[in-house]
């Protein structure tokens, strides 16, 4: 019994409701204060609805029962907004400093990526794993930088090989020079821009099928995080 408690937890299995509790749960282990943010903002931006509502001309106890209405749902916006922005920094803040940290931080990646975990590794954990999208390849590196440099370049000329047409980019994940810090990795990958067309994306996919059958599939290691976090995508982004 005590083996299944400490098994991750896949959101993709659960409920809405219990995405939100868990969600909440695991970022108030990493922010004990996120409580106290989601009740104060809840009761300043519900007080600031409540009053720009009673400005409103009409009946006193309409324009009342309108205001504590509008009151609640700005406040109740506001909750989620903040619970959204500290979950998110929250489940960053986990991931951090784990092996396989940056594979699970792509999986924020929207509809028209494709991300494919561990494509090269060392035996220290050092990993590449492969993003494709409108900028083109992308291998994103976590790990040893020393270590993953001449990884990566055998990389890159492998994926060069089969798809000379597409753009190949290296990133590499951390706090150095030149590196992208974990919580920043998505959204640096989303300003590469679109290099590649959506058709072209297809045609790129089934040129690097081959390269993948030449690979054995690693797992990723197991933490305290969930296995996937594509299940709470829509809760950290205040969906």
């Amino acid at each position: 019994m005590a083996e299944k408690k400490n098994e991750p937890l896949d959101p993709t299995t659960m409920s809405r409701r219990r995405q939100i509790l868990e969600t909440y749960r695991m970022s108030k282990q990493v922010d004990p204060a996120l409580t106290w943010w989601m009740l104060g903002s809840f009761l300043v931006f519900g007080a600031i609805g409540f009053g720009i509502f009673m400005l409103l001309p009409g009946d006193n106890l309409f324009t009342t029962i309108m205001a504590a209405i509008g009151g609640v749902m700005v406040g109740f916006l506001a909750l989620m907004i903040v619970f959204s922005r500290r979950a998110q920094k929250a489940a960053y803040a986990r991931l951090e400093g784990q092996a396989g940290g940056g594979a699970r931080a792509l999986t924020m990646l929207r509809r028209g990526w494709t991300v494919e975990e561990v494509v090269a590794f060392t035996r220290q954990q050092d990993m590449v794993h492969r993003v494709v999208g409108p900028p083109g390849i992308v291998l994103v590196g976590e790990g040893n930088a020393s270590r993953l440099k001449p990884l990566m370049t055998s990389e890159r000329k492998k994926h060069e090989r089969v798809a000379a047409d597409y753009p190949v980019h290296e990133v590499i994940v951390g706090t150095g020079e030149g590196e992208v810090p974990l919580p920043k990795l998505v959204r640096h990958l989303q300003k590469m821009g679109r290099k590649v067309k959506p058709a072209e994306i297809t045609e790129l996919r089934g040129r690097l099928r081959a390269l993948d059958a030449q690979r054995p599939k690693v797992p990723l290691p197991k933490g305290p995080v969930p296995t996937s976090m594509k299940g709470m995508r829509g809760n950290l982004r205040g969906r």
